[in-house]
């Protein structure tokens, strides 16, 4: 079938009552009515075009999030190597927290089991979750060997990590945190196949190329131009040929 076809059948999917039934016993009739519920319809239907505007939406918003997760890490990186040396999530003048000693422990053990008995620190931070990452830019929890707290301010955000962000204006850790947990979040869901729906869409794509621009304008300006995040909120949730 040429792509001429293909493309003629996307545009005029036809829902028969067959059709509807099926996709809506392989979705899950309790996934489905989420979405009936955001559009107010009880038409089936209806709530699958919703469905499919949130798996498109869900793919722009994926994309940036991965542009932006990069840059942030490598920035962070980069900045905690030059203050710690390229192994500092080993060093103990980070004093990362518990959690972040079981997370860096995790990356260590999972490349070892891919045969890689001393993994370069390029392959250890790749292997680090974005809530690592993330977690960094918080207070900092329980150092459970020693009983006491971690304090990221000290050892962490003023020593190196204000300087992963050079382009933010009076930045303070709170402030970068608290946006990175929102996109934290954002990421999850979508990771995780739940609607974005009730998100402030418009103030999720701004925040993710203000927080991209703190590190690299450039970035920004290329994760800006290369997305349809815009194009898919400004069209309307039930159209027709949606693709994602």
């Amino acid at each position: 079938m040429n792509m001429t076809n293909d493309q003629t059948l996307v545009k005029h999917f036809l829902y028969s009552e067959e059709v509807l039934q099926e996709l809506e016993s392989t979705l899950s009739p309790e996934r489905l009515s989420t979405y009936a519920q955001a559009a107010r319809s009880q038409v089936p239907e209806e709530a699958l075009r919703l469905y499919l505007w949130n798996m498109a939406l869900s793919s722009g918003f994926y994309g940036m999030l991965q542009g932006l997760e990069i840059t942030v890490r490598n920035a962070m990186h980069k900045q905690l190597s030059a203050r710690y040396g390229r192994h500092w999530y080993d060093s103990q003048g980070v004093g990362l927290d518990s959690g972040g000693l079981r997370r860096v422990q995790n990356a260590k053990t999972e490349l070892n089991n891919k045969g890689l008995e001393n993994p370069s620190p390029p392959r250890v931070v790749a292997g680090l979750s974005f809530g690592f990452w993330v977690s960094l830019l918080g207070p900092g929890g329980r150092i459970l060997s020693s009983g006491t707290k971690a304090n990221y301010e000290m050892t962490i955000w003023r020593p190196a990590l204000h300087r992963a962000f050079p382009h933010a204006r009076s930045l303070h850790r709170k402030k970068a945190h608290t946006a990175l947990e929102s996109l934290r979040i954002l990421r999850n869901r979508i990771a995780h196949h739940e609607p974005i729906l009730n998100r402030e869409h418009e103030a999720d794509y701004e925040l993710i190329l203000e927080v991209t621009r703190w590190v690299s304008p450039v970035m920004s300006e290329w994760l800006n131009h290369h997305n349809r995040v815009r194009t898919l909120i400004s069209d309307p949730q039930q159209t027709i040929d949606i693709q994602f």
